[in-house]
């Protein structure tokens, strides 16, 4: 019996890898230019401000739980228990993935993924794009705007209709004046009371291994209802606006792609993602989609009489980290699609159409919050949303990320396998529930 030669298998299989990569290695930097040399961090420098970034992580990671992430999570479990908690587990390594892909592509070519699409493809595909990012972000802000208003009337008892004009000028302020970064890490600290979920879950969990049983080994579910959920889940872990701010803002600050603070982010959410599904699980609601923030509050009661306060605190801080990102990734998308000059480091008679779009997207939403639509109900849809539209950006990421004529460097077998399973699954999944709906 004759054994195929080792050598020649490893350059088969050398061959068909870079098939997989768009043009050749001649070809790079034909269709988007080098910007210049990447500053790669040092390893030294990486591993003395490793502990440094360990802290930041745990912030940053309760802070990518917008208020839609906690209470899609939360009306998921209600209405299914402990059966979606498994997408949270594979939502970690498609997380670290996309988190990282998106930035190394906005620091290689210093552009945002609107506007690779639109120099590498065409403007109506970047234009299709940019509207799934405005139609889910809008949704989103108006949403959130309305949850961090209800929060704050549980902190203040006052009602809500007080709030929505003042958190939307106070995102306006944080995007135009006070600088994004400069007020991050003080609401960031708000959002760690979301770990009051941790606490409620296990708390409220009489057994341990039976949790962690029936979310690895789920009883699944029949009906379009579950796989609503699931792509709700998925969705609410990576939103369109996210992988935007990704690629826009490193394209903007040029900042390293090796984010040891991001990874220990993405997995301190899907801890507090995964807790908050636990905790939701023991409630009693008869329609979880159409419950108030106040009932979503109830899911920390095992906590005591502070769970009320401690999830309207996170709400607070997630809501107001999350807005500036949802009003900034919107306006990216659209200035990327129409060719704009844009930017959060700009000043405004430098990018003017910018600044006018974040002013109009703002006294919109605070309009639309005073129409009485429900809040967690429009929440939930919107990750809903987030979940079908997220396919098609993340195949693009993928494309973009492994086409020499655009990047520096390619993506790696890891991080092709995790894109190319988030975009197989998820678009599965869509198409299910549609072929569902059509033949139900």
């Amino acid at each position: 019996m004759r054994f195929p030669n080792l050598r020649s298998l490893q350059e088969k299989f050398r061959a068909k890898e870079s098939l997989a990569r768009k043009g050749s290695a001649e070809d790079r930097g034909k269709v988007v230019p080098f910007p210049g040399p990447p500053d790669t961090p040092s390893a030294e420098t990486g591993q003395r401000n490793l502990v440094k970034r360990v802290i930041p992580g745990i912030i940053a990671g309760a802070a990518d739980l917008d208020p839609a992430a906690v209470l899609t999570a939360t009306v998921a479990g209600a209405t299914f228990g402990l059966s979606v908690g498994w997408v949270v587990l594979l939502c970690i390594p498609v997380l670290m993935t996309v988190f990282g892909v998106s930035a190394r592509i906005g620091h290689e070519t210093r552009l945002g993924l609107i506007k690779l699409v639109r120099v590498r493809f065409s403007v109506r595909l970047a234009a299709t794009l940019a509207l799934m990012v405005v139609a889910v972000n809008v949704l989103m802000i108006v949403a959130d705007i309305m949850a961090v208003s209800d929060a704050i009337s549980i902190v203040l008892q006052q009602p809500s209709i007080f709030f929505p004009a003042l958190v939307a000028f106070s995102v306006w302020y944080i995007l135009t004046v006070a600088g994004y970064q400069r007020v991050n890490r003080t609401l960031s600290l708000l959002a760690l009371f979301l770990f009051g979920y941790v606490a409620a879950a296990f708390l409220a969990s009489d057994s341990l291994p039976r949790v962690a049983s029936e979310i690895v080994v789920p009883k699944l579910h029949a009906g379009t209802g579950y796989v609503i959920a699931v792509i709700a889940v998925f969705g609410s872990l990576l939103t369109p606006d996210v992988v935007v701010w990704q690629t826009s803002t490193k394209r903007e600050s040029g900042a390293g792609f090796h984010d040891v603070e991001s990874k220990f982010g993405c997995v301190i959410a899907a801890v507090v993602s995964l807790s908050a599904i636990i905790a939701a699980s023991h409630m009693n609601v008869s329609d979880p989609q159409n419950m108030t923030i106040a009932h979503a509050a109830s899911a920390l009661a095992p906590v005591g009489q502070l769970g009320p306060i401690l999830f309207a605190l996170g709400i607070i801080g997630s809501g107001m980290i999350a807005l500036p990102i949802l009003v900034a990734s919107l306006c990216f998308s659209i200035s990327e699609a129409a060719d704009w000059n844009y930017g959060l480091s700009k000043p405004p008679w430098e990018a003017k159409w910018f600044f006018i779009l974040v002013c109009v997207v703002l006294f919109i939403a605070v309009v639309v919050n005073y129409t009485g639509i429900n809040t967690v109900r429009t929440l939930y849809w919107s990750q809903v949303l987030a979940g079908m539209f997220i396919v098609p950006i993340l195949f693009f990421i993928l494309w973009i990320s492994n086409d020499r004529r655009v990047m520096r460097t390619t993506n790696t077998r890891f991080q092709n396998f995790w894109l190319g399973a988030a975009v197989g699954g998820m678009l599965a999944a869509n198409l299910v529930y549609f072929g569902m709906k059509l033949f139900s």
